[in-house]
């Protein structure tokens, strides 16, 4: 397996280590320390993916993050797939398995290549908003084949094997960046004795210095590297994260940072996390994360072959790969000759430079000159020529200022091209805290603006490109970081030793954005701008024409910087090119703003370990044990584990269900009801609080008694209820639904802390604390009276609504008597420790009397022939006290308007069509109503049928021995006795008499006795 572009014994890789791979189905050979990028160049792999919308071949670019074209799918099988990997950033192992995004069939014959050279000049920007719109019922199916074309990975169909963490890091100093300005940043405030993390995104530390060839202090760059991390790693308070990218920078020095842990080791790693993420709090944050080169704009600059110039010189200098033989460079500034320069010493060829600027004469310039380079001085690239690989190069004179051609174009022969327009300061995460980045005509670039955070800049982020003016600004940063942390004493004893680099002398750059052709920008060949996303100058130019002035509204226009890259390579010339077409400064244009993440990260990182049972937690009560033994079906509420029913002989579920109901009827039966939600509200305002939260009064409920109360949301909607028990005049404890139970407490602590602070009230979840079982039925005192020596339960001493500290089978409790069933009920709550042992104890007390265990659907059913509510089912947030027929909780004389009160005088809740909760009776007894059902009152109505409500609960009752429902009809209160009809998908319609929604007991007798 030949890697052709292979240089032998040079670069970083490990010629000893052969690695195989799989791309596009076919098998190569790379190095261990390549990427796949520098591996797929090494074997002479051309086109690497398609173009977004003409499906052009488009080839390796870059080197970095800044990567546009070379976007794989990574992954053998489903589960281990990873989509949009860069295979630039994305590093080579044995064995891995990579393929293209898109081209159908191959990546090389692609059919939608034909038609983006047939049709391109017909999809400018816009043209989908513009094509696709007529018909109106095609839109599906254009969708559908506009995002299969978009070809940006697809996700993986199975579950992904692998495990994630996270890690939460306090420091003096984080420093993003591990290139020259970050090392000397990090040694400086790590000598300090200061708490140093040190983040890059590559493999090893060193960014630029990796390739390049400027000593320091006398040795290679490399060299000073190794030695600087060497020293860094010596430090006791120092940590060090290759592999980790800042993703994100959020308020008070809050980043996030995706560390790869063992991406690079292969698909499945056993017994270790693929990725974690890091969340960093600092004191001070040192910013030294580079700048991205930009490329040229010329007519075919998407070739494969045409890369940007400091690329090349990592793929020869750090890889060992020089994907081509005949180079021309195209430059508007110093920096770029390097390229040619190391190009050179690769034993390449150069064809030729071409510079824009008229008279250089920097160093870099007379190196080259002096080693035979043609050099067209005062020109530009203006074409690149080739079909599926760069053949050649058309160049021409241009005018001073770079803006026209000024003669006749000169063919070129090559077999790559390189190009450099200057640098773009990563101003990314400094952007992410609402700082705005500021043009600088100086550096021909964005540099970050004013911000609140506490940070620091030291390099290429602000246009610091000189490696001695670099090296000396990340010492710099790195003292100032340490000595604001609380180590300016240290500081002054320390010595840095003097890093001495020298500069190569350069003349200016020339602000070139758009290397002009002899043809209009609109009729020349297309000048890619964004090269994911096709945004095209001519593309820019029309977006302008049709009227677009706001930047942000031309970006998303033609989609420029929308890709995965951000616009990383692109926008600054994207950016340049609308300003001119506008007539306006690139300060004036501005630029758009970059938002979190600076590079993609995986939904697995962000979920760490907090995935199935730790993302959403099984909750047991403390007779879980004793209802899985004695066979219960269980339902999640919540996050708790409810006994549903409880199954005997073969039952199913409504056999059980009607045993149940008639056992809690005729005798007694038990339910775990220690899942209800349950507040400690404290505080000499305690009660002042409740009047204000719940809708009925407070002022008089007495210790020893219990409220049930209603809670509504500010638009005067029911949001929860339940009972409140005063404990002594400033404690109280609140019940919630058992899903409400958390939205309840943070309700309570968000009115408290926001609306009335002064109220001196204070509130605590015990929900946990308390095991609670309700005892009901007729010989409900019968059984507590069994185990409950030291409380009087007669009807007389221990009233309905009432509670009484007590000692039950030993422990002690608080007794209830409150009744969800409309049954004589006992509520017994002790401390959850104790749980298990009082229901065994009530069970074995009620065994004479056939207690009988029963679940949620049968407290269900019980409730419904009550009438009783439960929040959430029969309300839906649209309903009021009212439409429940429930305006006897509320209170008319409170002093305090409570939440929701005002709401109720607007003209909407004052209707008498509102929906309203009322009881159905189905006209076939044995028919049980569907719950959702939809409620009509004329169902011959020509569609579309007018719908007045619907059911909401709907349950057999054994006790009655016809269906009940409940549901919620306009104007149902005044509509009583009437028959309304609910039409089923399965064609029949039921018809069911307006009832009273309490089918059992109106009077309420039952739970007085």
């Amino acid at each position: 397996m030949s890697q052709k572009h292979r240089l032998q014994g040079k670069g970083r890789v490990d010629h000893s280590k052969p690695l195989s791979f799989i791309f596009n189905g076919k098998t190569y050979q790379g190095l261990s320390g390549d990427t796949i990028a520098s591996a797929l160049l090494a074997n002479g792999v051309d086109v690497v993916g398609r173009s977004f919308k003409y499906s052009r071949p488009r080839g390796i670019m870059a080197a970095g993050a800044e990567e546009p074209n070379c976007i794989l799918q990574v992954g053998s099988c489903e589960a281990t797939m990873i989509p949009n990997i860069r295979g630039t950033q994305g590093e080579l192992y044995d064995g891995l398995t990579a393929a293209s995004t898109n081209g159908w069939p191959n990546v090389d014959k692609d059919i939608m290549g034909v038609m983006g050279k047939i049709g391109g000049s017909m999809m400018p920007p816009g043209f989908y908003y513009k094509t696709f719109m007529y018909p109106q019922s095609m839109w599906p199916k254009y969708e559908h084949l506009i995002r299969k074309a978009a070809g940006l990975g697809r996700v993986p169909k199975d579950k992904d094997p692998d495990t994630y963490d996270k890690l939460n890091h306090h420091c003096d100093v984080l420093v993003v960046g591990g290139g020259a300005a970050g090392l000397a940043a990090a040694l400086a405030a790590g000598r300090r004795g200061a708490r140093v993390i040190l983040v890059d995104e590559q493999n090893e530390f060193g960014g630029h210095l990796l390739h390049s060839t400027q000593p320091i202090n006398g040795q290679a760059p490399v060299q000073w590297v190794a030695d600087a991390v060497k020293e860094l790693q010596g430090l006791p308070d120092v940590t060090l994260l290759p592999r980790s990218t800042a993703a994100g920078y959020y308020d008070q020095n809050f980043l996030t940072v995706l560390e790869r842990r063992t991406d690079h080791l292969g698909e499945r790693v056993s017994g270790k996390t693929r990725q974690r993420l890091h969340r960093i709090r600092a004191k001070r944050v040192v910013l030294a994360p580079g700048a991205h080169e930009r490329p040229l704009v010329f007519g075919n600059n998407d070739l494969p072959g045409c890369l940007v110039a400091s690329a090349l010189s990592t793929y020869v200098n750090r890889y060992a790969v020089a994907p081509g033989n005949n180079l021309v460079l195209m430059t508007c500034n110093d920096y770029g000759y390097q390229a040619a320069l190391d190009w050179l010493d690769a034993g390449r060829k150069v064809a030729a430079v071409v510079d824009s600027r008229h008279t250089p004469s920097g160093a870099r310039y007379q190196a080259l000159k002096a080693r035979g380079v043609k050099i067209y001085t005062g020109h530009g690239l203006i074409e690149a020529v080739g079909k599926k690989r760069v053949s050649g190069a058309k160049v021409a004179a241009l005018s001073s200022d770079g803006s026209q051609v000024t003669g006749a174009a000169e063919l070129l022969a090559c077999d790559i091209i390189a190009s450099s327009g200057g640098w773009s300061p990563v101003v990314h995460l400094t952007a992410h805290t609402g700082s705005r980045p500021v043009w600088s005509d100086e550096l021909n670039g964005f540099v970050p603006g004013e911000s609140v955070q506490k940070q620091l800049l030291a390099g290429g982020i602000q246009g610091t490109y000189a490696l001695s003016k670099v090296l000396a600004e990340g010492l710099t940063a790195g003292r100032a970081a340490a000595d604001a942390t609380g180590y300016g004493d240290i500081s002054a004893q320390v010595q840095d030793a003097e890093i001495k680099t020298e500069d190569p002398q350069e003349d200016a750059a020339q602000a070139l954005f758009l290397v002009p052709h002899n043809k209009p920008v609109s009729r020349a060949p297309k000048q890619f701008v964004d090269y994911q996303n096709d945004v095209t100058a001519a593309g820019i130019e029309l977006a302008v024409r049709e009227g677009f002035e706001s930047i942000e509204h031309i970006k998303r226009y033609t989609a420029m910087g929308f890709g995965t890259d951000q616009g990383k390579l692109g926008n600054i010339n994207g950016m340049a090119i609308a300003a001119r077409a506008m007539g306006k400064t690139i300060a004036e244009t501005g630029t758009t703003v970059f938002r979190p993440n600076y590079t993609p990260v995986t939904f697995g990182a962000f979920a760490g370990r907090d995935a199935h049972h730790l993302f959403d937690p099984a909750r047991f009560t403390a007779m879980h044990a004793w209802h899985v033994k004695s066979g219960a079906e269980f339902e999640d509420v919540g996050q708790w584990k409810r006994p549903w029913f409880f199954p005997k002989n073969g039952e199913d579920m409504h056999q059980a269900v009607n045993r149940e109901c008639q056992a809690v009827r005729n005798s007694v039966g038990i339910l775990d009801a220690s899942t209800l939600g349950k507040i400690d509200i404290q505080g000499a305002d305690a009660r002042e609080f409740l009047a204000r939260i719940y809708t009925n009064a407070w002022a008089k409920l007495s210790p020893g008694n219990c409220r049930y109360g209603l809670m509504c949301k500010e638009d005067g909607m029911v949001f929860d209820d339940g009972v409140t028990a005063c404990i002594n005049d400033n404690h109280f404890v609140m019940t919630t639904t058992t899903g409400g139970a958390a939205g309840v407490l943070q309700w309570l602590e968000l009115w408290h802390q926001t609306e009335w602070p002064e109220l001196e009230v204070y509130f605590g979840s015990v929900t946990d604390h308390w095991s609670t079982m309700t005892v009901t039925g007729p010989n409900s005192r019968k059984v507590l009276e069994k185990i409950c020596e030291d409380v009087d339960l007669s009807a007389e001493a221990f009233p309905f609504m009432g509670w009484r500290d007590a000692t039950v089978a030993g422990v002690k409790a608080r007794i209830f008597r409150i009744s969800f069933t409309g049954e004589l009920s006992f509520e017994i709550n002790v401390q959850a420790n104790y749980g298990l042992h009082t229901w065994e104890a009530v069970m074995e007390a009620g065994a004479e009397f056939n207690i009988t265990p029963y679940g949620t659907e049968t407290m269900h059913v019980l409730r419904a022939e009550k009438g009783f509510i439960i929040v959430g089912q029969d309300t839906d947030g649209s309903v009021t006290p009212f439409d429940l027929g429930m305006d006897w909780c509320v209170g008319k004389t409170k002093p305090f308007p409570f939440i929701g009160q005002r709401s109720w005088s607007r003209s909407d809740t004052a209707r008498t069509d509102r929906k309203q909760l009322v009881g159905l009776k189905c006209k076939e007894p044995k028919t049980v109503i569907p719950e959702g059902a939809q409620i009509v009152l004329d169902p011959n109505h020509p569609v579309p049928v007018p719908m007045v409500g619907h059911v909401s609960s709907s349950y057999y009752s054994a006790n009655l021995g016809h269906n009940i429902a409940m549901g919620v009809v306009k104007g149902g209160l005044s509509r009583m006795g009437e028959t309304v009809y609910c039409p089923l998908a399965d064609g029949r319609v039921l018809e069911a008499e307006i009832t009273s929604p309490i089918f059992y007991d109106p009077k309420g007798e039952r739970q007085h006795v």
